[in-house]
């Protein structure tokens, strides 16, 4: 659009070009030939206006093709009986019938030429019978096939150079998408799962502040501690995206205890079963944030949840992270921006997400697989 506003002639000036070029050298070469060939007639006046008006149509050629072939190529004809200099006027239907193969096609351009030259063909046995047909009625039809041919080629060039960038923009929108979206599952994770916190531990130092000071300033040194580690995280991303660069630290279940710890400082009581092992960094990465997102969903959705049951399973080639609270009356929910997340990681590895109500606690399974295992 912005081209289109600063060079509005643009597109005129190669129209023009086609005309003004094929013109001039249509006129140069009659010219000369005229000259230098004895018996051949002078180009006159109105030589020079009859090849001119083969030549303006071809301004609009791109908006009537099949009707500017036939005007050219008949007025071309007409020019080669009108008893003018003989020269290479036929240059000007080679470039309407090239750019009406362009337009509309092969099909289309070539029954259009061969209909033209069966008119013709007619027309010369009517005035001069058999007689009339000589080398240059195969040339005609030649012509027609060489440059339908050239224009069909160079048709199909454009259509696949224009399928080539269409691929390449659904690539970059397809990759930008998915940038989009690990980006916000990871904005969220982070902030979801301290804004959670905090305002846990916010409710407990308002409820206790007159009554169990000290109580309130654990709170509030919780709360501190939960904000400075959700700025961290977040000045890591805010990092990523300004440098282009994927050099944000790998989140990883070695820092599964601190998870823990702000769970409990939330008043849950955390209960671990088993270990989940060295990982590949993509699937410990996974698996960290599915478990984060897990505890934060119990500490803001469960129903007077008292604790949680983490358990990592290990087995060949797989890890399985189950994660279910003891709260009561849970129902399955509609998927939201933490469930979708999730679920979108484990799919990014070829695993599994699974939710589930499980004695009035809700449940969240997740099986990743583990390349190189077997």
């Amino acid at each position: 659009m912005l081209q289109k506003e600063r060079y509005p002639w643009s597109p005129w000036v190669g129209r023009v070009l086609r005309v003004v070029l094929p013109l001039g050298f249509v006129l140069g070469a009659t010219s000369g030939a005229s000259r230098w060939q004895p018996d051949a007639p002078q180009l006159t006046t109105s030589g020079v206006l009859w090849l001119a008006a083969i030549a303006v149509p071809l301004l609009i050629v791109h908006r009537f093709p099949m009707t500017i072939f036939l005007l050219t190529s008949a007025l071309t004809l007409g020019y080669y009986a009108s008893g003018n200099p003989g020269g290479p006027a036929i240059v000007l239907p080679t470039i309407a019938l090239f750019l009406f193969t362009k337009i509309r096609g092969p099909i289309v351009a070539g029954g259009t030429g061969g209909a033209l030259l069966a008119v013709a063909g007619i027309a010369l046995f009517v005035r001069h019978g058999f007689a009339g047909f000589d080398l240059r009625a195969g040339l005609g039809l030649v012509w027609v096939i060489a440059v339908v041919g050239i224009g069909t080629a160079v048709r199909n060039g454009m259509a696949a150079a224009r399928a080539r960038r269409e691929q390449a923009d659904e690539h970059r929108h397809r990759m930008a998408e998915q940038e989009r979206l690990t980006i916000a599952r990871e904005v969220h994770d982070v902030v979801a799962h301290s804004l959670a916190m905090i305002n846990v531990q916010a409710g407990v130092a308002a409820h206790v502040a007159d009554r169990r000071p000290e109580q309130a300033k654990e709170a509030l040194l919780n709360i501190k501690e939960a904000s400075a580690s959700a700025l961290k995280d977040l000045r890591a991303t805010l990092a990523v995206l300004r440098s282009g660069e994927d050099k944000a630290p790998a989140p990883s279940l070695a820092q599964a205890d601190e998870l823990f710890e702000h769970a409990r400082a939330a008043g849950l009581e955390v209960r671990v079963d088993g270990e989940p092992g060295e990982l590949p960094a993509p699937v410990d990465g996974a698996a960290y944030r599915i478990l984060q997102e897990s505890l934060t969903n119990v500490v803001r959705h469960a129903n007077q949840a008292r604790g949680v049951d983490v358990r990592f399973e290990r087995k060949t080639g797989a890890l399985t992270l189950l994660v279910r609270d003891d709260g009561r009356g849970a129902v399955d929910p509609a998927p939201g921006h933490g469930l979708r997340g999730m679920s979108e990681r484990a799919a990014a590895l070829g695993g599994a997400l699974t939710t589930s109500v499980v004695d009035g606690g809700f449940q969240v399974r997740v099986d990743l697989p583990i390349e190189g295992e077997r």
